[in-house]
């Protein structure tokens, strides 16, 4: 699965999973709804003008798997009002360089293996590659050769 196609085939599985699970989701809803259980949020959480009454900072953080990766979110509100935010998207992790490990991003990863170029000129295999990956990112390519020298640059509007 760690190829092209295979992250293509892996969101096309994931799809059809959620897909097949979303009437269960929907019987347990309607369940709940008819034995009396509506509540979804605690309302008073949400009321910003009661925020700064209970603490004065307050902090909230939130993590997801998106479908082109892990999303993350951190907030701080300080007097009822936003005074940091800060969104770490999954095209940042994706297209992040090595880590303070020396590990490998993902996208320098997956180009790790040498493609067959059939155009060096126009390497689509290269960004069929990095497509893969559902990149939110306007997308340039710079070739190089074993020396650092530029072969070519493509440039997708």
């Amino acid at each position: 699965m760690f190829s092209t196609m295979g992250r293509t085939a892996a969101r096309t599985l994931e799809s059809k999973i959620i897909a097949d699970q979303m009437m269960t989701w929907y019987d347990n809803l309607i369940g709940n709804i008819r034995n009396g259980d509506v509540k979804t949020h605690n309302q008073e959480l949400w009321d910003p003008a009661t925020w700064h009454k209970k603490e004065k900072v307050r902090r909230g953080v939130g993590f997801m798997e998106a479908p082109r990766g892990a999303l993350a979110h951190w907030s701080v509100i300080e007097d009822g009002k936003l005074s940091n935010y800060q969104a770490v998207v999954p095209s940042t992790w994706n297209a992040g360089p090595r880590d303070a490990e020396g590990q490998f991003g993902p996208y320098e990863a997956a180009l790790m293996d040498n493609h067959q170029l059939h155009d060096p000129h126009q390497p689509l295999e290269i960004l069929r590659t990095i497509h893969s990956f559902d990149p939110c990112l306007a997308c340039a390519v710079h070739m190089v050769d074993k020396n650092g020298e530029e072969l070519v640059q493509v440039k997708v509007r």
